[in-house]
């Protein structure tokens, strides 16, 4: 039987100095933190005509990172010029909006459909609002592609701890993509790459999810055995808040086709 920590990826070994702010699993700047959340924003993204059109940016943007990161995103990047566009686009389909362990909106793993998840959709709204940012009323806050953005072009340290209380569900992300051999995992073992080595309650909170499947209140689906896998998550918008007025001064939360740096 394998164990726990090899399906984890995790090895015991030295632990590496951060090079930046952040504490990750292989050492990083914070501007390979950026580059790394950059590049996984965008191709996690549905492959659209848009998406096609960034790929020679996105080289330009991984070419900095180091082996882990940079060889997974490669790979996603070259299956996107390369492999058949439209059978990529139903995958695209199949594996993030038709199954629950695909689900790309985080606080979903750690709070299931539940009423507590609208206390943390709200708690992430708040950390973009006190970073003076507003967030589109299109999307729920908790989408991965919305906090990797949130890094990389606003706030690290607050985009990392988004990331780290979700730690759970994104690394059974991780794990079912792998398993799958979905083109899109580098893009998921990228994001984990910047977060810290997986630890004691960390791997249990993992094997727990893993095993239970995240609570649902409303229908009392047990875990990920009963077929649960392939159902949608709750639309959680009614938990979202308006935003106020909009000042002439104030920040809106754009996406990052505007950051600084990545224009040809």
């Amino acid at each position: 039987m394998a164990s726990p920590l090899n399906l984890l990826g995790l090895k015991r070994k030295k632990r590496n100095e951060p090079l930046g702010t952040l504490e990750t699993q292989i050492p990083l700047t914070d501007d390979q933190v950026r580059a790394a959340w950059t590049a996984a924003s965008w191709l996690i993204d549905y492959p659209g005509e848009d998406l096609l059109e960034r790929l020679p940016i996105l080289d330009r943007v991984i070419i900095g990172l180091p082996d882990r990161p940079r060889r997974g995103l490669e790979a996603l990047i070259s299956a996107l010029r390369t492999d058949d566009i439209m059978e990529l686009r139903s995958e695209y389909v199949d594996t993030f909006d038709t199954r629950r362990r695909g689900c790309l909106y985080l606080t979903y793993f750690s709070n299931g459909d539940t009423r507590r998840r609208g206390m943390a959709l709200l708690e992430i709204k708040e950390r973009y609002r006190a970073a003076g940012l507003e967030v589109s009323e299109d999307e729920l806050p908790d989408h991965l592609t919305y906090v990797l953005e949130f890094g990389a072009g606003h706030q690290l340290v607050e985009a990392a701890k988004i990331l780290r209380t979700n730690r759970a569900g994104l690394e059974l992300l991780r794990l079912h993509l792998e398993e799958k051999g979905s083109v899109w995992h580098g893009a998921i073992d990228t994001v984990c790459a910047t977060l810290p080595t997986l630890q004691g309650p960390d791997i249990e909170a993992v094997q727990r999810l893993a095993a239970e499947g995240p609570e649902d209140e409303l229908v009392g689906l047990d875990g990920y055995g009963d077929g649960s896998e392939d159902m949608p998550p709750m639309d959680m918008t009614p938990y979202g808040t308006s935003p106020p007025g909009q000042s002439g001064g104030e920040k809106v939360f754009v996406p990052l086709d505007s950051l600084k740096g990545l224009r040809s």
